[in-house]
């Protein structure tokens, strides 16, 4: 793993994340577009779940590239990447198992998100938030969860309509275990901290 702290720490490589990012945070608001359209406006900040987290992590990017920490986006970036990022990889196959395809889109969305939850856990040597920022991004995260299957605005995937019970009960613990990851990595390593240093 040691060997990769070099790259990561890359401006080049943090410039190369920091458009890939934009550009999929980008596809992502325009895939949720429709639902958007038929969303209160009252919920329209919780339900593009994806994009969102990839959106946080742009501003950590950002935040690199600038050489600092912005604890509170980092918080947020990672539970919201590693949650949504396994959850759409998770939901994208088992759409594969109901149906039996899943088609080019499809396995896009599988790799891009299982991209996100990769890229979220990777950076963890490099955040700085501490537990009351995680406390935030619990509440944020866990409140999105009501949001979704509570008010049932949660991302339309028709083929599993019937799962909406199971998938919520899963959602929720899935955003438990990502908050115990983020304290993990990010707070209980803290003494494994890095800095970013730029190597050309």
């Amino acid at each position: 793993m040691k060997q990769m702290y070099p790259l990561l720490g890359n401006r080049y490589f943090l410039w190369l994340l920091l458009i890939i990012n934009i550009f999929g945070t980008i596809y992502g608001y325009d895939w949720y577009g429709w639902q958007l359209a038929e969303t209160p406006a009252i919920f329209i900040l919780f339900v593009p779940d994806s994009p969102t987290a990839s959106l946080f992590f742009v501003f950590v990017l950002i935040a690199f590239l600038m050489g600092k920490n912005w604890p509170l986006i980092e918080a947020l970036a990672i539970v919201t990447l590693f949650k949504y990022g396994f959850w759409a990889v998770v939901m994208n196959f088992l759409v594969l198992f109901e149906t039996g395809e899943l088609g080019l889109a499809g396995w896009m969305l599988v790799f891009s998100h299982a991209g996100m939850a990769i890229q979220g856990l990777l950076y963890a040597p490099f955040y700085r938030f501490k537990v009351w920022h995680l406390i935030v991004a619990g509440i944020w995260t866990l409140h999105n969860d009501v949001i979704d299957y509570v008010f049932f605005m949660m991302p339309s995937y028709q083929v599993l309509d019937a799962f909406v019970p199971q998938i919520g009960y899963f959602t929720f613990w899935l955003s438990i275990c990502s908050l115990f990851i983020a304290y993990y990595l990010g707070v209980r390593e803290d003494r494994f901290k890095l800095t970013i240093r730029y190597s050309r």
